[in-house]
């Protein structure tokens, strides 16, 4: 009688033909094992996503009493966004002002959504009022530099405190925007824009 497959595996694998039931587990180890999964993990108030307007107010005196006793120093970080360039420097003793090359913010720039944009990131840590801001910004358009100063003082309030670093990062204040103008080719009249075409 021939063999068939069947047999043939079942002579070369003895243990494929034992059938296991499903694995069971002690009421105790399986207890222990929801346990684990069910304890939670409390996050400290540093790492918390959002910090409450008490805890910005007193993050923010705590960093200025520390610096109390030193002579006159600011804080410094630079923000870009496409051509533009923003030098942000940030006192804490002073006129508490915004100042953009040697003007008010909302002289200098004209539009309502420069101005807001300019200002994000003070707002967003509610401390527009806390500090002397002063701001020297070149190249670029106005909405170019707006963005800058953005970015720029997103950088300076977390070289102030480090405790702001993840609520600016969520924001996204923190992000250099690498988009910038793509050149001009030859033979087109802009970047991609070809000149039209005639038929005849």
């Amino acid at each position: 009688m021939p063999r068939t497959k069947k047999t043939i595996s079942e002579e070369k694998n003895p243990a494929a033909t034992k059938s296991f039931g499903p694995l069971r587990r002690n009421s105790s180890e399986a207890s222990e094992a929801t346990e684990e999964i069910k304890t939670p993990v409390f996050e400290s108030p540093e790492d918390a996503d959002e910090m409450g307007d008490e805890d910005i107010s007193k993050e923010i005196a705590k960093t200025i009493k520390e610096t109390a006793g030193k002579p006159d120093r600011y804080f410094e970080a630079i923000g870009r966004r496409k051509t533009a360039v923003a030098r942000i420097r940030l006192y804490t003793k002073g006129d508490k002002e915004f100042v953009v090359n040697d003007k008010a913010y909302q002289k200098y720039f004209q539009t309502v959504e420069d101005q807001e944009t300019a200002i994000a990131s003070m707002k967003k840590m509610k401390c527009l009022d806390k500090f002397r801001i002063t701001v020297v910004v070149k190249g670029g358009g106005h909405s170019a530099q707006a963005e800058a100063i953005r970015h720029g003082t997103a950088r300076v309030l977390v070289n102030f405190n480090n405790n702001f670093r993840k609520r600016l990062r969520k924001a996204g204040f923190l992000t250099r925007d690498p988009r910038m103008r793509e050149r001009k080719k030859f033979g087109l009249r802009r970047a991609r824009r070809a000149p039209q075409w005639a038929k005849r």
